[in-house]
């Protein structure tokens, strides 16, 4: 007997799971996903642990949609109170490392592909890729194939959104900031504490305000979250480290943003990247328009995934809560799986026909 495409997708979301795939870790799935496309008939592409395919009746005079999602995961947090590669199905959960973010995305999307792989006359290709190093953002990932992938139109990121649409997500931009002072005695009055004068940045970071806001994503936010500075405690320090994350919206590209920061602070400030950009799509595009039609609810995403590296409109949407991304004892709802197969068959059905 035939398999429903939410079985098919279930079964192998459980192979994925059993597999441990850390970033720069995910051969083993890649091999795994070669294999589950060949049993369908779909060649596939491969570069470093990404998988990629096309259509059947791919036509290279269309313009072409890519499904994305990602195949590694992090690292099980020591709260795991059950094996994190079991994938086991309890109450209508399916229990996993991984499995909601983003094996639950990425399994629907590979459904979907399968529904629309043999179909005639579309009025777009279909590309499926299933990427690595999603969760570091690594250059091995879905920026390391762009250029090997037929013209790109729009994509459709899998992600774990309840089902709704993101149609912009904020960029990201990590900065380390040095302040400098001057060492001395903590006993007497010598030195310049570098803390303290970190402090007077740090402050500006917490209070300043972006005179942009954007319509979707709203206000810029910048959040210090690591300090450090001293090694003894009776010697005034005369470097303080911080780290700034800063989250970024489309009203403001990342150079213009370092480029206020770094006039309004003391400190010497050093981005990590320029590479995770702010990324969405036009409001009146087919698919925000189709996901209207079907009553989606649209919103702006704060997180940060593979559509900063996609250069083209994108959104984000898929089956699993982002809440329960990256916690102990990760599941997603098999209903989750079937909503999520059901949600994406029917967006890009008012799209391609």
């Amino acid at each position: 007997m035939d398999l429903q495409p939410d079985e098919i997708a279930i079964n192998l979301l459980q192979q994925l799971i059993a597999i441990p795939s850390f970033s720069k870790e995910e051969d083993k799935t890649a091999i795994v996903l070669q294999e589950f496309f060949k049993q369908h008939g779909v060649p596939t592409e491969r570069k470093g642990n990404n998988v990629w395919a096309r259509n059947r009746h791919f036509n290279p005079e269309l313009p072409t949609i890519l499904l994305n999602s990602h195949h590694d995961t992090v690292r099980p947090n020591p709260g795991y109170t059950r094996d994190p590669f079991a994938a086991v199905i309890e109450d209508e959960r399916l229990y996993g490392l991984g499995s909601n973010d983003a094996g639950g995305p990425l399994v629907t999307l590979i459904a979907t592909f399968l529904n629309f792989y043999p179909q005639q006359n579309l009025k777009y290709n279909i590309v499926i890729a299933a990427t690595a190093e999603e969760e570091i953002s690594g250059t091995g990932g879905i920026e390391s194939i762009w250029s090997l992938l037929p013209n790109i139109d729009f994509a459709i990121v899998g992600e774990p959104t309840l089902c709704q649409m993101a149609v912009a997500e904020k960029g990201l931009m990590v900065l380390d900031c040095l302040a400098k002072g001057k060492s001395g005695h903590a006993a007497r009055e010598e030195g310049v504490n570098a803390l303290y004068e970190a402090l007077k940045d740090i402050e500006w970071f917490r209070t300043y305000k972006f005179p942009k806001v954007s319509q979707t994503l709203g206000e810029i936010k910048m959040t210090v979250t690591i300090i450090s500075a001293g090694k003894q405690h009776n010697v005034v320090p005369a470097e303080c480290n911080f780290t700034v994350d800063v989250r970024v919206t489309d009203m403001y590209t990342l150079e213009e943003v370092l480029e206020t920061i770094k006039a309004h602070v003391k400190c010497e400030v050093t981005p990590r990247s320029l590479r995770m950009r702010s990324s969405g799509i036009d409001h009146d595009h087919p698919l925000v328009n189709a996901a209207r039609k079907m009553g989606l609810q649209l919103y702006g995403s704060p997180t940060t995934s593979d559509q900063a590296l996609i250069p083209v409109p994108s959104v984000k949407i898929g089956p699993g809560d982002s809440a329960r991304s990256h916690t102990a004892d990760e599941f997603i709802y098999i209903a989750e799986i079937v909503k999520g197969i059901d949600t994406y068959v029917s967006l890009l059905n008012e799209v391609v026909h």
